[in-house]
């Protein structure tokens, strides 16, 4: 089913109104995860402690190589939400359309295969089939588990039902 609107030249665009609430849904996961990158970037160490282990280690001590790194994330999170937007905006139908194609399902599958994978094993440790070992940070650990690799994951569904609704679209 699409929607269709009237831009401002006159002329009709059509979406998938039943997909679109995922692009956008996907930009706010995107830029929300950004801002959070961004401000541990800048020096933030509010929940710094959340990520447990040498990278919060290498974070309290403000390494360089990490901060790049940081920055790097920080660019990639924004175009994987702006990639949300491109989906189901008239805007997205500018480039080719197996460009958005192979960057909305590419970044779906990496998502989803990321974040899975992560919850998965965590959810394995936690339910106790797979041994943590002795020195686990169990708060940076249900962090993981609860929070930053979950959204991901959801992150990646999002995508890849606003890349279904783009798929589907004719024209």
């Amino acid at each position: 089913m699409t929607r269709a609107t009237v831009s401002s030249a006159g002329r009709s665009t059509a979406r998938p109104a039943a997909f679109a609430w995922a692009g956008y849904a996907a930009f706010a996961c995107g830029l929300l995860y950004a801002l959070v990158s961004a401000y541990w970037a800048l020096g933030g160490t509010a929940g710094v402690d959340t990520l447990g282990g040498k990278l919060e280690e290498l974070a309290r001590a403000r390494q360089p190589g990490l901060i790049a790194v940081v920055w790097v994330t920080v660019a990639l999170k924004l175009a994987g939400g702006v990639l949300g937007l491109a989906l189901v905006r008239p805007w997205g139908r500018r480039p080719p359309r197996w460009m958005v194609l192979t960057a909305g399902w590419g970044a779906t599958a990496l998502l989803v295969l990321y974040g899975g994978v992560l919850v998965g094993v965590q959810a394995l440790v936690q339910a106790g089939v797979i041994q943590a070992s002795s020195d686990m940070d169990w708060k940076a650990f249900h962090w993981h588990l609860f929070l930053w690799d979950p959204w991901f994951l959801v992150w990646g569904i999002f995508l890849g039902l606003a890349a279904l609704g783009f798929t589907r679209r004719r024209g």
